[in-house]
């Protein structure tokens, strides 16, 4: 059977074919993790211990001797979405006052989704386009912008624009399994190698964990919503992303186009962030849903941008 082939064909289909059969366990059949207990029960629940070591992988696998060319267009590219981002929670802030929207189309829509869905960029997506419509430095750019990945850049947008409060030492432990990580990799290549392994080794583990936190029901709620979240994301930090990459880093746009989306680790952020603050707990499941559909969304709609945009830049 070709499973892996058939999964490899969908957009994130890694990380979002998990997440999917998650929600349906966690539909269909919400207790099974109580019912069979131990290491099954650890499996459909264990989002954050899955993370913090697929965290500690992606530390690993970033080599701090980048040239300076990457550096200047990743950090480039990096800075805008977490500057769009930020900008977009204090508008939140101000027309959002409670947190989270409950009635009408609009019923689920949070600070906390819209932040989310903004403030990381699917690497791998973009490594790929860029290896495809670029050169290897703006390919290679991906290396800086796996910083974002994790819930610490999500934590400090929302610390600095008033919508929570998070004690320093969960800033430290959000980012500390990344840093051993990093220390690791970039002091043993034996270690880099090892360890870089299971950033794609422990995806579809996480997606599934994240699934379980899902109800199949909210998705269908906030489908339309999910959709529309997606494109706005697309929109609102694509065109500060490509004005970015060409005034800036000295790239035509495309970069900053195909950096332009939701990256499937996102997706954890909201219970993660829900976890630390309980606060955030009654929103996290509707912005869990809202972000999974804004990945699938850009996952499909950045790459036909992009391959548009290059081939008539080039041409």
């Amino acid at each position: 059977m070709k499973i892996m082939q058939v999964v490899q064909r969908f957009p994130g289909g890694l990380m979002l074919i998990p997440l999917l059969l998650g929600a349906l366990t966690n539909t269909f059949a919400p207790n099974a993790g109580q019912y069979f207990g131990s290491f099954t029960n650890g499996l459909i629940h264990g989002t954050v211990p899955i993370l913090s070591v697929w965290f500690f992988c992606m530390g690993a696998s970033i080599d701090l001797r980048a040239t300076g060319t990457v550096i200047r267009k990743s950090g480039t590219l990096l800075v805008t979405k977490i500057a769009v981002a930020w900008i977009v929670g204090m508008l939140c802030v101000k027309f959002i006052p409670g947190g989270m929207i409950e009635t009408g189309f609009f019923a689920g829509l949070s600070t906390l989704a819209i932040v989310t869905a903004m403030d990381m960029t699917n690497g791998g997506l973009y490594a790929s386009l860029m290896a495809q419509y670029g050169s290897k430095e703006e390919a290679g750019a991906f290396v800086l912008m796996s910083i974002e990945s994790g819930p610490l850049v999500t934590m400090m947008i929302l610390g600095t624009t008033g919508v929570a409060q998070f004690e320093p030492h969960l800033f430290v432990g959000a980012v500390l399994p990344f840093l051993i990580g990093f220390a690791l990799g970039n002091l043993d290549k034996e270690c880099k190698a090892f360890f870089s392994q299971g950033t794609m080794l422990m995806i579809p583990f996480f997606g599934y964990a994240l699934g379980n936190t899902i109800n199949l029901a909210v998705v269908l709620d906030t489908g339309l919503l999910g959709i529309f979240l997606g494109l706005g994301v697309v929109v609102i930090t694509g065109i500060p992303l490509i004005l970015a990459d060409k005034f800036i880093a000295g790239g035509n746009g495309g970069a900053g186009l195909a950096a332009s989306s939701t990256a499937g680790a996102a997706v954890a952020n909201p219970v993660i962030i829900a976890g630390m603050v309980p606060a955030f707990a009654p929103v996290a499941p509707a912005a869990t849903a809202l972000v999974a559909t804004s990945v699938v969304v850009t996952s499909i709609v950045v790459p036909i941008l992009t391959a548009f945009w290059c081939k008539r830049v080039n041409k």
